[in-house]
């Protein structure tokens, strides 16, 4: 006979099932959501993320940015010509790197609203749906999304280093 704390550990685990497979599927769909972004901006998915990189993060070392791309720096040469051929990312010499040659990528300004354009529809339904949470709910929200993307960023430094 199952007691009622075996009932709880089963319902406490399908719910943690059903939070990562949603998350799963939350990937997926923001992966499609980004291909199309880049591709009404004719920018290879790889590009797309690089250039998010370096909004958040910049500017930044090539070097750095392949870092945090997980990408080899040969293929961050390419990602960044494609880049700044669109016009999306400028190379300007680094006032505080080693020597001459050291330069920092940075996003053009001026670009920011096309990309942001893309991404309206989306944000518009995430202001409407967190609309309906509390200032606790939202709270919480923040602190697990935030703990999630910690976790993922372990998980991928772990795989990076084998």
């Amino acid at each position: 006979m199952s007691s009622i704390g075996d009932g709880d550990a089963r319902a406490r685990r399908r719910a943690a099932a059903g939070i990562k497979q949603s998350l799963r599927e939350l990937r997926n769909q923001l992966s499609l959501l980004n291909h199309q972004v880049g591709a009404r901006l004719r920018l290879r998915d790889v590009d797309l993320d690089c250039l998010e990189l370096v909004l958040e993060h910049g500017p930044l070392t090539p070097s750095a940015l392949a870092r945090r791309a997980g990408l080899h720096p040969a293929t961050m040469t390419g990602v960044l010509d494609r880049l700044q051929k669109c016009g999306w990312v400028t190379r300007e010499r680094d006032p505080d790197g080693p020597d001459r040659r050291a330069v920092l990528v940075r996003a053009v300004k001026d670009r920011n609203a096309e990309l942001f354009g893309l991404y309206a529809g989306m944000n518009s339904a995430m202001d409407d749906l967190l609309a309906g949470y509390s200032e606790e709910e939202l709270a919480l929200l923040g602190d697990f999304l935030r703990r999630t993307t910690e976790a993922g960023r372990a998980a991928t430094e772990e795989l990076a280093e084998d």
